[in-house]
């Protein structure tokens, strides 16, 4: 009787990434890049009634000296020439900036143009080793309400972290504090201190927006400006 040969078919796993679930995995490694952290220092004197009457009391200690203040944000590489885009409020008022590239890199950063009223700020860092990745600029006004995003920023001081949600609502004005928001718009993406400045990304990987704001004690509740109300105001840059 004639043996019958078995044929054995191998079943190859595609990688994880190539899932139909994780479409947002090859565009954050698409976007990361381009994405900085920012943390800045300023000094502020302490000027606890403890303190001053600890100079009085005491005169020959050391008086209380000036207190370093760190703040956290994010922004975004708009020009290889390393121009980059953020948030006013994250670098006001700060005695020193420096931004971290994605590669790890720490870099020392200078303010060359701000607009306090809209909140914005465009930052230069320099670097040696050739042009930098940008994170290309998309259009807000095309942006659709329903629309999937994504976030990625510094909050609290964690870097590249990554939310995904949905545009809520756009062209909303908002006015705070002295500061005039044109072209809103509202997402559900987690946006948490330290997102300011970061990019609202959409499905082809482009900047939409630029995260600004939230509202505390409200969940679901994110802020960002529209890029067509940004870029020609920093069109020179471009």
């Amino acid at each position: 009787m004639k043996r019958k040969t078995a044929h054995v078919t191998r079943t190859f796993r595609k990688p994880s990434h190539m899932h139909p679930a994780n479409f947002f995995v090859p565009i954050v490694e698409k976007t990361t890049p381009a994405i900085i952290s920012i943390t800045t220092e300023d000094y502020v004197v302490n000027r606890k009634m403890s303190q001053i009457l600890h100079h009085f009391l005491f005169p020959n200690s050391q008086a209380p000296g000036k207190e370093v203040r760190r703040s956290f944000g994010t922004g975004f590489i708009i020009h290889p020439r390393g121009y980059v885009l953020t948030s006013e409020h994250v670098i006001h008022n700060a005695k020193t900036i420096y931004v971290k590239l994605a590669s790890g890199e720490t870099k020392p950063a200078e303010v060359m143009w701000s607009d306090q009223k809209r909140d914005l700020t465009l930052l230069r860092i320099t670097t040696v080793r050739g042009p930098l990745p940008v994170l290309p600029l998309g259009s807000s006004t095309e942006v659709q309400v329903g629309e999937m995003v994504i976030s990625i920023g510094n909050p609290l001081g964690l870097e590249n972290t990554v939310t995904t949600g949905i545009i809520s609502a756009k062209n909303r004005p908002v006015q705070i504090a002295g500061r005039k928001y044109e072209d809103i718009i509202q997402t559900d993406a987690a946006i948490n201190p330290g997102n300011s400045g970061g990019p609202l990304i959409n499905m082809n990987g482009e900047a939409i927006g630029m995260n600004a704001f939230i509202i505390r004690d409200n969940h679901g509740l994110g802020f960002a400006i529209g890029i067509d109300s940004i870029k020609p105001l920093i069109r020179k840059f471009l």
